[in-house]
């Protein structure tokens, strides 16, 4: 049987800005692989590169150098709008500071992705309520996220990320703006939604947010310093969250 094709492919990636005339390099020669349904963390202190491998890895930025694959399309060769459309369809995108609408309900900053794509209204409505309905707001779907606890409008946040039910989920610190209580809640929920086959990617700089993912991948000096399976809690991770 072949080998299942990584979702995301980058061999020798680097990111070079030049300032001042000199050049800088946020990312040099990384190369990785994140196959379908894997549960993979970004660590990395501030200024590692970790920020910019994210950019990368969302369509976000493009690398001055190297491979990048989505689901085996060359990234580097999109077009502004060929790389919109893999953000809006492809990649499902969760934020620390959340990214809402403050004047729109829940349901309808969930809708938002489905209108850039054009999909009906009577449709939308029905995706996003069901959507709300899989991360346990169901009863919240007409509150606005000033009428939401943090948790609560992160998990809006994670709706709008599932409903065009994208190949990768990208997270970029979304526990940092919650107790320690309520992000152990929405990674409890990450937890679920990778046992219902999603795939994660995790950004953080945090250990013990790192540490729910199956795989760590640390970055610093803008390298791949190692890329690990994360076997310490495999056998009681279920239990311990």
């Amino acid at each position: 049987m072949a080998a299942e094709q990584p979702i995301i492919h980058i061999e020798h990636i680097a990111k070079v800005y030049t300032m001042g005339g000199e050049k800088l390099y946020a990312l040099r020669d990384v190369s990785l692989d994140i196959s379908p349904n894997e549960y993979v963390a970004i660590m990395g202190p501030s200024g590692s590169g970790k920020s910019t491998l994210m950019n990368i890895l969302g369509c976000l930025d493009t690398p001055s150098s190297g491979i990048y694959q989505f689901n085996g399309l060359d990234v580097r060769s999109m077009s502004d709008n060929e790389l919109a459309e893999i953000r809006n369809k492809e990649i499902g995108f969760v934020f620390q500071t959340f990214n809402l609408l403050a004047r729109a309900s829940s349901v309808k900053n969930v809708e938002l992705p489905l209108v850039y794509s054009g999909v009906k209204r009577a449709e939308r409505r029905e995706r996003a309520e069901q959507v709300m309905h899989s991360v346990g707001l169901g009863d919240r779907m007409e509150h606005k996220p000033n009428e939401l606890s943090g948790g609560q409008r992160q998990r809006v946040a994670i709706a709008r990320a599932l409903i065009t039910n994208p190949a990768i989920i990208l997270a970029d610190e979304p526990t940092g703006n919650l107790d320690s209580k309520t992000g152990k809640d929405i990674m409890r929920l990450f937890y679920n939604l990778w046992q219902s086959g999603n795939t994660i990617i995790l950004v953080t700089h945090e250990e013990d947010i790192a540490r729910h993912a199956r795989r760590i991948i640390r970055i610093r000096d803008g390298c791949v310093e190692s890329d690990l399976p994360n076997e310490e809690n495999e056998a009681s991770y279920s239990e311990a969250i």
